[in-house]
């Protein structure tokens, strides 16, 4: 007599391979880290533009380059006078208690926002219709309490829009 007054929700087959299909795990992100042989709080002077596997059916290769070029670019241009400003900043750091190192810690932010908006422009005219975001991300160096700058390439998640609200 309890079930008579029970409300059952039938689950057919269709609404099973929906659920199914539309919750499909997003694939982690592809990091790219720096290559080159000087690092500046964290940055380095260029990134690898080697072709990572992950992005193999997303990206063509051509593009991958051309936007890694891009970002080098713009760090070949200010990381030579932060090292130099770096090394005269060391030099006079004791006489001027840490001020001399201002300079490059501004260049440095300065550099850092350069290559978010070279990346914005890229998602924005490119790879977010292609269902990916890059950003510049800040990550632990593997054996050390150190940091530095990746670049993070994430993929977006698609919207079901065949899913009712």
């Amino acid at each position: 007599m309890a079930d008579f007054d029970a409300i059952y929700e039938e689950e057919d087959e269709e609404e099973r391979f929906f659920e199914e299909s539309v919750s499909r795990p997003v694939p982690d992100p592809v990091i790219i880290r720096g290559g080159g042989n000087i690092t500046v709080f964290g940055l380095s002077n260029k990134f690898s533009t080697e072709f990572p596997q992950g992005l193999a059916a997303k990206v063509a290769p051509e593009e991958f380059q051309a936007t890694t070029e891009r970002i080098n670019n713009v760090l070949k241009k200010s990381l030579p006078m932060n090292v130099k400003l770096l090394f005269c900043g060391c030099l006079c750091c004791c006489c001027t208690l840490g001020c001399s190192l201002w300079p490059v810690i501004c260049l440095s932010k300065r550099t850092k926002h350069s290559i978010e908006k070279v990346l914005d422009w890229e998602n924005s005219h490119l790879y977010h219709k292609l269902g990916l975001h890059w950003k510049l991300s800040k990550r632990h160096i593997d054996a050390n309490s150190m940091m530095e700058y990746v670049i993070l390439i994430e993929f977006i998640p698609k919207v079901p829009i065949l899913r009712p609200d």
